[in-house]
Parts: structure tokens; sequence; C-alpha cells
């Protein structure tokens, strides 16, 4: 019995190991058709995480959004290419970026972009949700920005920078970074690179991004100069000690030469956390700088004229309200010269800047 019956045991033996090879092959078989059908991402997916590149963290405690709904957030755009810019409304630096963001988002928003502003604010007054909606109309910006007034999106993103960009691939990982101004079209080669490995059917138009002419940065003097207690980095010029929160009285007349990068207050002034305010009737402000332009972020309450002087050039008139960036001084070249500006009782200095 047991020998009339091997044979048989061993035929079936190899009809059940022939099906289930062949099970095994088929499974495989559509298991490869079903990656093969799946979007590239997927295996991108693998190869990202083999490079070792970042996930790009969550937005976090926002305090505000504009042109875009409440609790908006980037996974609601994932599967997109993002790039994120952390700016401020009143950085100078931040303003001549944006043409380039705007650009981008026109250009690039119907094919796989998806451009997103975090604001972070350097003062106070940058936290109010109206000065930043002034902000964003005023400079056209229509792409979605959130207010990170309490840093923490800038926290998780480690930044430090103002303006900093970050571009986000399809699958949410941080592929490329940049600091400050210029790198335009190695950013916008970026964006492209991304957005062609989201869609490798992607027909994008041959690049149209002009050559910025890049700000001579070397020929620039002068560092930014802050009034406020909290930011300053360099003493006044005709200030032996600094009081806080008090009324003190300045002068520089007899002063024959301003020395160069430091602020000189004519008047009554109060130094405050992040600003000087002039508490007096009248008052100036004069310094000697090394550059092309000369800005200001000011404020004034009650709104006031606010004259600048570059000694050998017109008088300017510039009008001063809410607190943003005002430009004071147009000049022909990045000699050093010397800057007065004359305002009247409620005028409120944060900074110098410069170009």
């Amino acid at each position: 019995m047991i020998k009339t019956t091997r044979p048989l045991a061993l035929v079936a033996v190899l009809v059940l190991i022939g099906i289930s090879l062949f099970a095994i092959q088929a499974t495989k078989n559509t298991a490869s058709a079903d990656i093969q059908n799946q979007s590239a991402s997927h295996a991108f997916l693998a190869d990202t995480e083999k490079q070792g590149f970042t996930p790009a963290p969550e937005l976090n405690d926002i305090s505000g959004y504009l042109n875009a709904p409440e609790n908006f957030t980037l996974s609601s755009v994932k599967g997109k290419v993002i790039l994120v810019d952390f700016w401020t409304y009143s950085c100078i630096n931040c303003i001549r970026t944006l043409p380039y963001l705007k650009n981008w988002h026109e250009k690039y928003k119907d094919q796989g972009l998806a451009v997103v502003g975090v604001h972070t604010p350097e003062f106070q007054f940058e936290k109010d949700l109206q000065n930043v909606q002034a902000a964003v109309q005023q400079n056209g910006i229509s792409y979605p920005v959130v207010l990170d007034n309490d840093y923490a999106t800038w926290r998780a993103y480690q930044n430090n920078y103002w303006p900093h960009k970050y571009l986000i691939d399809a699958q949410g990982y941080i592929r490329y970074d940049h600091i400050g101004e210029g790198g335009y079209e190695e950013t916008e080669r970026q964006i492209r690179k991304l957005l062609m490995e989201r869609d490798e059917q992607l027909q994008l138009e041959p690049t149209q991004t002009a050559n910025a002419t890049p700000l001579p940065l070397g020929q620039i003097g002068t560092p930014e100069i802050y009034f406020g207690y909290d930011f300053i980095r360099q003493p006044f010029g005709n200030l032996a000690e600094l009081k806080t929160e008090e009324p003190i009285a300045f002068t520089f007349n007899g002063v024959d030469q301003f020395t160069p990068n430091l602020a000189y207050l004519e008047g009554t002034w109060v130094i405050r956390k992040d600003h000087a305010e002039l508490v007096s009737d009248s008052g100036r402000v004069a310094l000697a700088f090394k550059a092309k332009t000369a800005n200001i972020v000011a404020g004034s309450n009650p709104p006031q004229p606010v004259t600048a002087m570059v000694f050998g050039l017109p008088e300017k008139t510039v009008a001063i309200h809410r607190q943003t960036l005002y430009p004071v001084a147009e000049t022909p070249d990045y000699e050093q010269k010397t800057l007065v500006l004359t305002a009247s009782k409620g005028f409120q200095l944060y900074t110098f800047t410069f170009g």
C-alpha cells in the first residue's frame, strides 16, 4: 500500500508546488504592476529617505491667516512643491525679494507650486494683523501668508534669518534653502527641478527669470542701526549712559563731526524696548553713513511730515504715519555722507537700513 501510493503522493506534491510557485509569481507580477502604476513619488520617497533629507515641519501656533482659510496648513497642499518664505514686512531685504516670489507664484501655481509666506515679526507692531494685511495689499501679495507671532514655526525650522526660503518637495522633504537676497536663478532652477520630479510629464516653458543686478553689499559700509534698548547694537554718538523708559535730553550742537555709523539725537527722547520716541515738540537725528540709499522703520502718532536732508542734496519730505519702512535718502553713489532727519513730537524711530 505504501509502495503503490508513494508515486501518486509525489506527483501530488509536485503539482501543489507548481501551483504555489505560479501563485507566488502571479502575486509578484501584480505587486510589480501596482508599483509601476503608482505615482513616481512613492519611489522617490524611498530615495529621499535614503539621502537623508529632513521632513518639513508643519506650521505651528499661527496667529492669523491672510489669503488663506483659517487653520491653513502645509499638509493641506502636500503633494505640491512648497516654497516657505520667512519674512517680515518692514525688512528691506525681504521687500526686495517679493517681486521674485510673486513672479514664481504666478508662473508656477498651476504647475504644482504653492508659495507660503510665514510672517515672523521683528518688532512688536509687526504682530498686528491689520498692519500685516496692509503690507500684503500694498505689495500685491496674493499667495497665503500666515502670522508666526510667537516664533513657533520659526523655531520648528531652526531659522535665524529674514528672509529665508525653504523648498519642500511633493513628499514633504526640505530639498533646498536660501538665506537673504540673491540666488534667484538658482532658486528657480530648484523649483523647476522639483516640479519635474513631481510630474515627469510636465511641460515647462523656458525660464524667463531676469538676471538680477546683485546688490553691491561690499560697498555698503554702515550696518543696520537700531534704536530700542532690546535691539541696540552700538551706542548713540552723544549719550554717555543709556537710560530706558525715561525722558533724555539730547543735543548735538557744537559737534564738529559726526562719527560714522553712530546715530546722534537732538531733543527729548524716550528709549523704549524696540524704538526711540520723540517727546519734545521737535527733534533731530543725524547719521554719517556709507551707502547709496537709506531707509527708516518708523511710525508716528499723530501722523506727520518728516524732513530728510543729505548734505549737498535737495531736502526730502516723508509722510510718516503707520509703522513701516520708509525710504529717506537716495544718493548717486556709495560714498560716505551725512543724513539729518527733522521731526515733531510723536515720531517713533525703530531702525535705519541701507542699500
